[in-house]
């Protein structure tokens, strides 16, 4: 059977998630796995991968730094050899540097806020033509409400953020001249704590709904 053939919903459906120990990728793996959802979680501290593993059975895990290109693509080779092409990506590889308003925003807390930006940039493109080639492929993020409203001592975050979600647009673009079959979606939050199983209800039903009402769609969640 190929993914063509399955019903709507991720079941048998690959989805890589990036970022996947942190306790929304717990939450977003466990919804997935229920869902019969073949999981592959990424991250960048191997015991925590094992934890992982050890709380979720069933879930292929990988190691790897995301922001390091060199990293990205022979994890994508791994990847297709143990489970096969990625049916979606959901990209929570993130964290909060700020404070101090303008002066405050340091070159040092640039470069690691940047890393998620870097990640999401290596991860889709090297996983585009499996996106692309999937029946249902989607591709989702995390990002701020601060995009609508930015403040001085959040610029360098903010940034970060804005770059990510005009990426994704320019995925969303992309995925339509391809067919049409793929949607890239943007959840917005003013902060992820208490919306963990929330956002893992929102991933699981990607694939439940059309992808030209998805693609390019920009949302908020809120508790």
């Amino acid at each position: 059977m190929t993914t063509a053939d399955l019903p709507a919903g991720p079941a048998g459906r690959v989805v890589l998630i990036a970022g996947a120990t942190s306790a929304s990728g717990r939450a977003v793996a466990r919804a997935l796995l229920e869902a019969g959802a073949r999981v592959v979680a990424v991250g960048s501290d191997r015991g925590r991968l094992d934890e992982l593993a050890a709380e979720l059975p069933g879930v292929v895990t990988e190691l790897a730094d995301l922001s390091d290109q060199m990293q990205v693509w022979p994890l994508a080779m791994r990847v297709h050899a143990r489970v096969g092409d990625v049916d979606g990506i959901v990209h929570l590889v993130g964290g909060w540097r700020g404070g101090g308003g303008i002066p405050g925003q340091t070159e040092e807390d640039y470069r690691v806020l940047e890393r998620s930006f870097s990640a999401l940039r290596h991860l889709s493109r090297a996983l585009w033509d499996d996106l692309v080639a999937s029946p249902a492929g989607r591709i989702a993020i995390v990002s701020s409400t601060t995009v609508e409203r930015p403040t001085a001592g959040g610029a360098n975050y903010t940034a970060i953020k804005a770059a990510s979600e005009s990426w994704m647009q320019s995925l969303a673009q992309g995925l339509g001249k391809e067919g049409g079959t793929g949607a890239a979606v943007t959840y917005r939050v003013k902060a992820l704590a208490g919306l963990e199983d929330r956002l893992a209800d929102q991933v699981v039903a990607l694939w439940a709904q059309d992808a030209a009402a998805l693609n390019g769609r920009v949302q908020t969640l809120e508790a």
